[in-house]
């Protein structure tokens, strides 16, 4: 498939400005680049709700194809502290390292590390560590399914067990079967040439026993998504786990953007927090 154009290609991603945090709701504040490593990319930010008490976490991972991307971007942050903030919900925003020597591996291993990170500060932010649902936008939505496929990634560093997981709109849960087919040079910058790999970046190779909870929202017209969400899901239900599949009438960037903002898809996205217990 020929490279997109940037602009094409940052549009489609749902990449745009920076969030504004002046504009939180009332008694919320925000806490910015606490270091979770040692690279400067690996920062993360964390809004907390006034008052906050025992609260719930939301470990947000952006996307933009494992190169591009950033925790301050505004479709990443604005609908969606807006909408969970007043409700007592903490929003965590978090980056990784991108440059062209680091594999989406690498990155889950980052995005593990920086939960860590939260849950050891979370009781210092009044928030419980062990009620962490982790989310992320498509490269990020991979990087949270790889690790919910793949707990060790997370446990073998000190992570708690997490209550759930969100995957919007992810087209790459079975990356060998991507990387054989017709597919956007972006695949190929991130997950190159080896067959061993593609297999350990595949949140659909590396499932091997029962998962925590997982929502998979994908684009209802993607020739992709919604069926490599599905593929996944058959596979987590024959390990015991569970795992709903949420097709959307909206655009990539609009999964993301959207989110927070009042209406159906939002809706659905917070029942299957209730039922985790959040109270949303």
């Amino acid at each position: 498939m020929k490279p997109l154009c940037a602009a094409f290609l940052a549009a489609f991603l749902g990449l745009a400005a920076p969030a504004l945090a002046d504009n939180l709701p009332a008694g919320a504040k925000l806490e910015k680049d606490i270091a979770y490593g040692t690279d400067r990319a690996q920062k993360l930010d964390v809004y907390l709700p006034a008052h906050a008490k025992n609260a719930p976490i939301l470990f947000m991972v952006h996307g933009g194809g494992w190169r591009r991307g950033d925790k301050d971007m505004d479709r990443v942050v604005d609908n969606k502290v807006a909408r969970w903030l007043p409700k007592g919900i903490i929003f965590v925003t978090v980056n990784y390292r991108m440059d062209e020597t680091v594999t989406p591996v690498m990155e889950a291993d980052d995005v593990a590390a920086a939960l860590v990170k939260v849950q050891q500060l979370a009781p210092g932010w009044g928030g419980d560590p062990g009620n962490v649902i982790l989310m992320g936008h498509s490269a990020g939505a991979h990087l949270v399914t790889l690790i919910n496929s793949a707990p060790e990634i997370a446990t073998a560093k000190g992570a708690r067990m997490w209550r759930g997981t969100i995957s919007l709109d992810s087209g790459a849960m079975n990356v060998p079967e991507i990387m054989q087919g017709r597919h956007f040079r972006l695949y190929d910058d991130a997950f190159g040439k080896d067959p061993a790999a593609w297999e350990a970046a595949s949140p659909y190779h590396r499932l091997k026993g029962p998962t925590q909870p997982l929502l998979g929202i994908c684009r209802q017209r993607s020739a992709d998504a919604c069926p490599q969400n599905r593929q996944l899901a058959r596979k987590a239900v024959q390990f015991g786990g569970k795992m709903e599949v949420q097709p959307e009438a909206i655009t990539h960037g609009e999964i993301n953007s959207t989110l927070g903002l009042p209406g159906a898809y939002t809706e659905r996205v917070e029942a299957f927090m209730r039922a985790l217990g959040w109270p949303v």
